[in-house]
């Protein structure tokens, strides 16, 4: 699959288009909707590059694949992409699938802009080929922590299935909460019924239960639940990874409201976020969430790039440092932090956010980190 490039600002290019590869979930058991969200984010940038002259006259083109989630899939995209004689590789939303990506771009020295893995060790070594919009787990999992002690929650149940991803935000919120008086309760959803579940949830007397599993199942079974257990009554729910975010989380009606979620946007846009949240909505036909702002952002970061620096990879690597855009978000800039193995924007905006009961599509700010 790849995308046509808009040439209105282009079509004076002598030479051939300048690609981009971008990886996106776009099938299951990928997250659809996130995908969606970040392939119209990352058009939409190619075409605004293009409608303003393009990477020196030269038009910009994406060249996409769908990662459906499977790690290996990306890292044999990746592989193929860089045979393809692409720029730079762009996209990736799951953590997982990310760190393959990543993991491959730095064996073949293939430059990889990250929109919104969050995952702290996207590659077990430092890299100089690999950089990062999306906050990392570490940042926003914390921040998350600090909301629920500070709504008065402090007996912490977690429903989990197994993954490097789900394991990673389960340690960074015990590291963070049993120093504070908190604790961290574990519910496997691999051996618990959504009905055995909360009975768990009321033996070992928890105020909130945290979403560490797929959606749409078993996250909707475990939210009808809770929702339907009058033991529970007033139970505050959360999903940090942000599944409530995607318009396709209106499925559970009522149910799906007052589930608080990670959210990278700022309370409120400039006017070039504003002008991209506009043309997003109209082309979505819906609210954009904020992985279409990343993958607009992640565009705009590489567009600088190419244009400064020219379109060869180790010179796109080497010039991580020098970023300085102005993005949907705030200036972007990248530097080396602390237990993070590539170079990282610290920090984009961070919120927790939820759906308001009385408009579930209108999002509450509950805190901001």
């Amino acid at each position: 699959m790849s995308t046509s490039p808009s040439l209105s600002g282009a079509e004076r290019a002598d030479g051939a288009s300048v690609r981009i590869g971008a990886l996106v979930p776009l099938t299951r058991p990928g997250w659809v909707e996130a995908g969606r969200h970040l392939l119209t984010g990352l058009e939409l940038a190619v075409g605004d590059v293009n409608d303003a002259g393009g990477i020196g006259g030269r038009p910009l083109e994406l060249v996409v694949r769908d990662t459906a989630a499977d790690p290996r899939r990306a890292a044999a995209a990746v592989d193929e992409l860089a045979g393809l004689g692409v720029a730079a590789l762009a996209g990736e939303y799951h953590s997982v699938v990310a760190r393959a990506a990543a993991a491959r771009a730095d064996a073949v020295g293939l430059p990889f802009l990250c929109s919104s893995a969050v995952l702290d060790a996207l590659t077990e070594q430092p890299t100089e080929w690999v950089a990062r919009l999306a906050p990392a787990q570490s940042h926003g999992w914390q921040i998350y922590a600090d909301f629920l002690l500070g709504a008065g929650h402090s007996r912490i149940a977690v429903a989990v299935k197994p993954s490097v991803y789900w394991a990673s935000g389960t340690r960074i919120l015990r590291d963070h909460l049993v120093p504070q008086g908190g604790s961290v309760i574990e519910l496997d959803m691999r051996a618990l019924t959504p009905t055995a579940m909360c009975d768990e949830l009321v033996d070992a007397g928890a105020t909130a239960l945290l979403l560490l599993v797929g959606h749409p199942e078993p996250a909707a079974s475990i939210v009808s639940s809770v929702r339907r257990d009058r033991r529970l009554a007033g139970f505050l729910i959360g999903a940090p990874a942000g599944q409530p975010e995607c318009a396709d989380w209106a499925t559970l009606g009522e149910d799906g409201a007052a589930i608080s979620f990670l959210r990278y946007l700022p309370d409120r846009l400039g006017p070039l976020g504003a002008r991209v949240e506009a043309v997003l909505r109209e082309q979505l036909a819906e609210a954009p969430s904020f992985v279409a702002f990343e993958g607009y952002d992640t565009v705009l970061v590489l567009a600088d790039v190419l244009r400064s620096h020219g379109v060869g990879r180790a010179r796109t690597a080497q010039s991580w440092p020098q970023v300085a855009v102005e993005g949907t978000r705030g200036q972007i800039r990248f530097s080396r932090t602390p237990g993070i193995s590539v170079w990282q924007w610290a920090w984009a905006p961070v919120q927790v956010v939820d759906r308001d009961p009385a408009a579930p599509d209108r999002f509450r700010i509950l805190h901001t980190g």
